[in-house]
């Protein structure tokens, strides 16, 4: 499913007509050897991109082949405006390498650069890992390193950006877990899809006020957190596409209703389709084919007034409205919808629905709990006392002893035989 280009900020676009056309020259600094720069802020940026040029191992475009000499500000894809601190000097700020196909390192001289706050380098074939000196970076708004060859684990280093809006490393080979500050990261766009992380979706999902959300063809294996509708108010695009996503729905996804895509396309989810994303008005493409989902489509869903797109292919599903019909584009091949041609066959729908669904048996969300047990019985009362016997003279009831030789004991001494 294609996906939108997410909207960015007008001030961001303010900032860069500033960066690109109204840069000016400030007094000059010796830096000895017989070069001369601007200021110290161009100075360190000079010591940075040499570094730099120096860790590039192939450039077959030619790129980076005017990046000698001091006049930093004309080196292809490095462009310079005044410092928001100092509007009478001038520093670097934003490089834009994109589809340059420049192979090589990142150095930690980059983080020389304290001013960038635009850092594009898509579509590379720059390897390693995100430096740890960008944290100096205190005013990077944009990272976009996708489509590299970037390795190791998730570049923790973002989550010391203040100022980062847009983060996107897609296409790379990081792995292991995704740390879940990200998602308190006030990001507007977050883009870490077709990487080789394994960890689960985080509880705290729900923090994040990104727009867009990319996580898609991931080892996640988890999930929908409950906390996803806690982004009802700020999200329009989420793609979890193939990233092993488990369980059931939650039942209140229809909070969602700014979202306009919503892909869960090639997972393991069950269960049917919640009668809530009928409130989802906004939702344009929706996608959740190759599941194992079942149940009858609600009627609501293919009436939402915007919806375009709907695949449901490959589930279960053993019914759908009239009105699913006139969507412009939908697909529900291979489902057990009687009737309609390209489904499964009579035999696998019965086998699979011979075994009904127990959303709760995924641990997604807590079971309903299961009614008390029965107070004990109350223990037996006792019962009541037997009556006395009728009254009998004690001589009656004691027949008389033998005589006894007492002489043989002192008074005051039993006898024991």
């Amino acid at each position: 499913m294609m996906m939108k280009s997410p909207s960015r900020n007008l001030a961001l676009w303010g900032m860069l007509c500033v960066i690109f056309l109204c840069s000016e020259p400030s007094q000059s600094l010796d830096i000895g050897i017989g070069l001369t720069l601007p200021n110290p802020r161009l100075s360190k940026a000079y010591t940075a991109l040499q570094a730099w040029k120096y860790a590039i191992t192939s450039d077959p475009n030619g790129f980076t082949s005017n990046w000698y000499g001091p006049d930093v500000c004309n080196y292809t894809g490095v462009y310079c405006a005044p410092a928001p601190d100092d509007p009478h000097s001038v520093t670097v700020a934003g490089i834009d390498l994109n589809h340059a196909n420049i192979a090589g390192t990142l150095p930690e001289e980059l983080g020389l650069l304290e001013d960038l706050a635009l850092f594009h380098l898509n579509s590379n074939r720059f390897c390693g890992t995100i430096p740890d000196s960008f944290r100096n970076m205190r005013l990077l708004f944009e990272l976009d390193v996708s489509t590299n060859q970037f390795s190791g684990c998730f570049p923790s280093v973002v989550l010391c950006l203040p100022s980062l809006k847009f983060l996107d490393i897609r296409f790379n080979q990081f792995e292991g877990d995704i740390p879940s500050a990200v998602f308190d990261l006030k990001l507007d766009a977050l883009f870490i899809n077709n990487n080789k992380f394994s960890s689960s979706l985080p509880k705290n999902i729900g923090n994040s006020p990104v727009s867009v959300l990319v996580l898609a063809n991931n080892n996640l294996n988890s999930c929908i957190p409950s906390s996803l509708t806690k982004m009802a108010g700020t999200l329009n695009e989420i793609i979890l596409l193939n990233t092993g996503l488990t369980g059931c729905f939650p039942q209140d996804i229809g909070l969602l209703n700014q979202v306009t895509v919503f892909d869960v396309g090639f997972n393991n989810l069950v269960g049917p389709l919640p009668e809530s994303m009928g409130n989802m008005k906004s939702l344009e493409q929706l996608n959740v084919a190759h599941n194992k989902l079942s149940g009858a489509i609600p009627e609501s869903i293919c009436r939402l007034p915007k919806l375009e797109n709907f695949t449901y292919s490959y589930n279960f599903f053993c019914s759908e409205p009239l009105t699913c019909c006139n969507l412009k584009d939908k697909d529900d091949r291979q489902n057990c919808i009687p009737s309609k041609p390209f489904q499964r066959s009579p035999m696998e729908c019965k086998s699979f629905y011979a075994h009904p669904v127990d959303c709760g048996a995924f641990g997604c969300s807590p079971r309903s709990p299961p009614p008390p047990p029965p107070p004990p019985p109350p223990p037996p009362s006792p019962p009541p006392p037997s009556p006395p016997p009728p009254y009998q003279p004690w001589h009656s009831k004691h027949p008389k002893h033998p005589k006894h030789n007492w002489g043989t004991f002192p008074p005051g001494h039993f006898h024991h035989p």
